[in-house]
C-alpha cells in the first residue's frame, strides 16, 4: 500500500491532450492531496517541427518531434503537479486517413489486448480510484484517442479493480459558444460547409447527458500555462490565442461521462471523487 489516500489515472492519446480535456483536474486534485498519475500513449511524432513543419513536408523528423514533446510533456506535468507519468511510446499514427495510421508500431495498429495487458500493469501498481479516458468515439474521431478509450476499458476488464470511470467530453451550449470564440480570434477562421458543421454539431454531448461537472476555474493559469508548455504545436493550440483570462473563463469546468461506478454517487456530480471521501 501507498500513502496516497487516493489516486486519478488519466488516459491519454498525446502530449498536450492532458493540458486540454483534463488540465483542470489534474492540477485541482494534486492541490488537493491526491496522486495524480498521467498515462501518454503515443510519443507525438506527428506533430509539428521546428519552425511549424508539418509530418510528410521535407525536413519532419518524427524522431526528433517525439523527443522535443516529451521533454514539453515533462514540463507540462511539472506545471500541473503530476505525481507521475507514463509513456507507452507507441508511434503517433496521426489523424484518422494518413498515412501513418497503417504503419507497423503505430499505436492504430497495436492489437488492443497487446496496449491493454501494459495498461492493466500500470492500473495494478498504482490501484486508482478514478480513471478518466476519452468515449468510444476519441471525441472526434482521432484513430489514437478512439484507441486508448479502447485499451483503457480492456485493461479494467483484465483486472479486479472498481475504479469510478469517466470519459471526457463537452456540453453542446459550451461548443456554440466556442464557435462564437473561434470567429473572435480566429483571424483564419471560415464558416465550416454544412457537413463538417453537422460533424461538428455532434461533437460533446447535451448539458443533461453530462454527469459530472468539475469547476476548475481555480485552476485555470496552470491549465494555460500547461497548455503553453507544448510551444511546439502552439500554432495548433487554439486556445492560447484567447490570453489566460478568457481562457479561464471558457475552459473553466470540465465536464465528463461516468460511465462505471461502484459508490452510488448521485448525478450530477461536481466532484470526480464523490463518493470516495
Amino acid at each position: 500500500m501507498n500513502d496516497w489516500p487516493l489516486t486519478l489515472m488519466a488516459v491519454h492519446a498525446h502530449p498536450d491532450d492532458e493540458a486540454t480535456g483534463t488540465g483542470g483536474v489534474l492540477a485541482r486534485y494534486a492541490a488537493e492531496g491526491i496522486r495524480t498519475v498521467l498515462v501518454t500513449c503515443t510519443d507525438g511524432g506527428c506533430g509539428d517541427g521546428p519552425g511549424g513543419v508539418k509530418p510528410g513536408d521535407p525536413g519532419h523528423d518524427s524522431a526528433a518531434v517525439a523527443l522535443m514533446r516529451r521533454q514539453e510533456l515533462e514540463a507540462s506535468c511539472e506545471v500541473l503537479k503530476v505525481s507521475h507519468l507514463e509513456m507507452l511510446d507507441y508511434a503517433d499514427s496521426g489523424m484518422m486517413g494518413w498515412s501513418a495510421n497503417d504503419a507497423p508500431g503505430s499505436f492504430w495498429q497495436t492489437p488492443v489486448e497487446e496496449g491493454a495487458a501494459r495498461l492493466a500493469e500500470l492500473m495494478r501498481r498504482y490501484q486508482p480510484d478514478v480513471v478518466i479516458t476519452y468515449d468510444e468515439n476519441g471525441f472526434y474521431g482521432h484513430p489514437d484517442h478512439i484507441q486508448a478509450n479502447r485499451i483503457t476499458m480492456a485493461a479494467l476488464a483484465m483486472t479486479a479493480l472498481t475504479p469510478k470511470v469517466y470519459w471526457t467530453t463537452a456540453p453542446r451550449s459550451m461548443m456554440k459558444r466556442f464557435g462564437e470564440v473561434m470567429r473572435e480570434f480566429g483571424a483564419d477562421w471560415q464558416e465550416p460547409d454544412p457537413a463538417e458543421a453537422a460533424a461538428m454539431a455532434e461533437i460533446g454531448l447535451p448539458d443533461e447527458e453530462i454527469t459530472t461537472w468539475v469547476d476548475t476555474t481555480a485552476f485555470g493559469g496552470q491549465k494555460f500555462d500547461a497548455l503553453a508548455a507544448h510551444a511546439s504545436q502552439g500554432e495548433n493550440i487554439f486556445f492560447l490565442r484567447m490570453g489566460r483570462e478568457r481562457f479561464t473563463e471558457l475552459m473553466g469546468v470540465e465536464t465528463f461521462v461516468r460511465v462505471q461506478d461502484t459508490t452510488g454517487a448521485a448525478v450530477p456530480e461536481n466532484d470526480l471523487f464523490a463518493g470516495l471521501r
